[in-house]
């Protein structure tokens, strides 16, 4: 029966009838749902699905791409605790008094790593663990695990820790090469770690700013930071060595470094391509370091910004007799213009592109000179000094005979000596060298070898005192030394 009657009229009676009481929707014409003639207890039913439908199209809203790439690569993400030594410096004039000279503390770092294989290999910044006498990796699940450095490689910023595990979650790896400017970009690790109570990585998010940034070195910088992405996405102090992740849920970048007056994120972050750290720790687990390909020639830049070339290539300053370079007829003085097909504009596109060889790849060079255009195809070498003759000495110590070779590698102002291939921590810390160091002199003796090092190092008697002059990073220190 209709419910309309000339006092009621039909459309004020159904208005008034929905706010007053669902049952009186029985008497309209239209078919209406089963609980509406059903016992109050089935509206309730009825009332309760509903908010259930409605709660999951929200969960179904909430649910999005983000959520789901953390959700996938979170387990694979590691806070990292390092303990280490550092020397002690003056502060105060009352310093030089009361704190010993030589002096050292321990402290206590934080960083982030990412599980790259499910027996327990992580891949981190190399300056998390620089220096580490004691490792402890963190897992998701509260699990501390004790760890150790496997190798690492300051020029890439890419260390390899492992730890005793099976069976750990590993992350997707994805692609940098083809990341788009805007696409949105997630950051997971563990800032500032030991103010945080748990061991769930925090997670920010924002979007890819740029590609191939090349960051300017600076003082205190030991490595190269090439062919970078940047982010917006916050990244603080202990973020180090966590992923970046695409909205698909893959592995894109390694967080490394941000541009920031107050030590905290300004929106400038900078994370590692992928198929970097990856070729780098593949490198460091199959042999225990990262081999670097030698191409036996330096160009304008390297050590001066005022010799930077702005466009159209960089100027070859040295090239190290018997090289990769020379021998395919690269000279001083020649332009480069593109390397593999990559523009060069400055050293650092250069770097970028030795960055990423192999050792035995070749780079094909285009080259502008005097007489014309050119392009050779330069095949890289391992460096002089990693296929010198080492000699031993105590087993802490290894030297190679400076060569022509060597000398253009490591930039050496010395013409001769004996570089300081390797040297155990304890040695380092007793006498203040380390590698890279070229001893030049010992008690006013020229040093004009490794082996000649070696021979008056083992003549001296012991608690004779001796005096050492070496070169490090182009300038000439000395240091007293005894048995």
């Amino acid at each position: 029966m209709p419910c309309a009657t000339p006092e009621r009229p039909i459309r004020a009676s159904c208005r008034l009838l929905t706010l007053v009481s669902a049952t009186a929707l029985a008497c309209s014409d239209a078919p209406q749902p089963d609980f509406t003639v059903s016992s109050a207890g089935a509206v309730q039913r009825a009332d309760s699905a509903g908010r259930a439908a409605t709660t999951a199209r929200v969960d179904a809203t909430r649910r999005t791409a983000i959520v789901n790439a953390v959700e996938a690569i979170a387990p694979a993400v590691v806070s990292i605790n390092v303990t280490s030594r550092r020397r002690v410096a003056p502060r105060t004039p009352w310093d030089m008094f009361f704190v010993p000279q030589g002096s050292e503390r321990l402290i206590q770092g934080f960083g982030t790593g990412l599980i790259a294989r499910p027996d327990g290999v992580i891949i981190t910044n190399q300056h998390v663990v620089a220096g580490a006498e004691r490792i402890v990796v963190t897992t998701v699940d509260g699990r501390d695990i004790p760890g150790r450095v496997l190798g690492e490689d300051p020029v890439t910023d890419i260390a390899v820790v492992k730890v005793d595990a099976r069976n750990l979650p590993v992350a997707r790896l994805g692609r940098s090469a083809d990341l788009m400017t805007g696409e949105w970009v997630v950051a997971l690790g563990n800032p500032y770690a030991y103010m945080l109570g748990n061991s769930e990585p925090t997670v920010t998010v924002g979007v890819v700013s740029a590609t191939g940034r090349n960051i300017l070195p600076t003082g205190d910088q030991a490595g190269l930071y090439l062919d970078m992405i940047q982010t917006d996405a916050a990244i603080n102090p202990g973020n180090s060595g966590g992923p970046l992740v695409n909205a698909p849920g893959e592995v894109v970048g390694i967080n490394s470094s941000i541009f920031s007056s107050s030590g905290g994120s300004i929106g400038l972050g900078f994370a590692i391509p992928i198929e970097r750290a990856v070729r780098v720790a593949d490198e460091i687990v199959r042999s225990g370091a990262m081999r670097r390909a030698w191409t036996g020639l330096e160009v304008a830049g390297a050590r001066d910004m005022a010799e930077w070339r702005t466009a159209g290539g960089v100027t070859v300053t040295s090239v190290a007799p018997g090289g990769p370079a020379a021998r395919v007829g690269v000279q001083a003085g020649d332009v480069l213009t593109a390397a593999n097909g990559r523009a060069l504009r400055n050293y650092l596109d250069w770097e970028a592109v030795k960055l990423d060889l192999h050792v035995g790849d070749a780079v094909t060079l285009s080259i502008r000179n005097g007489a014309g255009s050119a392009t050779r195809r330069v095949v890289t070498g391992d460096l002089p000094s990693v296929a010198a003759e080492k000699v031993t000495l105590l087993r802490d110590l290894e030297l190679v005979t400076v060569t022509p070779a060597i000398r253009a590698e490591r930039d050496l102002r010395a013409p001769d000596g004996a570089l300081i291939y390797r040297i155990s921590a304890d040695v380092g810390r007793a006498t203040g060298l380390a590698a890279g160091d070229v001893v030049i002199d010992v008690n006013r003796i020229r040093i004009r070898d490794a082996e000649q090092l070696a021979a008056v190092l083992r003549a001296m008697s012991p608690r004779e005192p001796f005096r050492v002059t070496f070169e490090r990073g182009g300038n000439y220190h000395f240091v007293d030394l005894s048995f």
